[in-house]
């Protein structure tokens, strides 16, 4: 199975970044290939320009497309699983995830007409202070999901999972390694049975 990974994250030296290190340490357990597109390691531009903007909403798919996007095109289309491990900022991804989206899903590829085949799976992994249930009493859990899932996926994936590793803020010490054992374990596990 070959996966490609959009990661998310300014930093490596926290949980999430322990979270996309399990992940490829499940891949590798279970013989798939991967690539990763680290959206800050490689100073992906999340702003839609003016030429983009004018090639997107006048749906016109015959135009040219920047060479970066291209390149993540390409990725994306190589691959039988999507994988995409961000934090959760403010009850959403990244504003360099958000970024990507808008730019790497243009008319022609992601719709209108849609080109690129779906995908056999495709794996939301996110980090949150708050817990899972916390998030769902407040609506966000849902919105969240609804937005990955159903708006950003849609049918370009043929199967779809959200899943929050949530709970680090309520818990110190002992008990907060051991939640993050647990989340780093069931990624793994994640991987390996792609």
């Amino acid at each position: 199975m070959n996966v490609h990974i959009v990661y998310a994250h300014p930093s490596t030296d926290g949980f999430t970044y322990q979270v996309l290190q399990s992940f490829i340490a499940g891949l590798d357990a279970a013989g798939h290939t991967y690539s990763v597109s680290d959206l800050y390691a490689k100073g992906f531009n999340p702003e839609l320009g003016p030429a983009e903007y004018a090639r997107e909403s006048n749906y016109r798919a015959d135009d040219p497309i920047p060479a970066d996007v291209a390149a993540e095109q390409q990725l994306l289309a190589a691959a039988d699983v999507w994988a995409f491990i961000y934090p959760v900022w403010w009850t959403d991804c990244p504003a360099k995830l958000k970024g990507w989206f808008d730019r790497v899903w243009t008319v022609g590829f992601a719709y209108a007409p849609q080109t690129v085949q779906p995908v056999r799976r495709a794996l939301v992994i996110c980090t949150a202070g708050h817990t899972a249930e916390h998030l769902r009493e407040t609506g966000c859990y849902q919105a969240m999901e609804t937005t990955m899932l159903v708006d950003r996926l849609h049918d370009r994936a043929q199967q779809k999972e959200f899943v929050l590793l949530g709970g680090s803020e309520a818990l110190e010490g002992e008990e907060r390694e051991a939640m993050r054992a647990r989340h780093l374990d069931r990624v793994r596990c994640l991987a390996a049975e792609l």
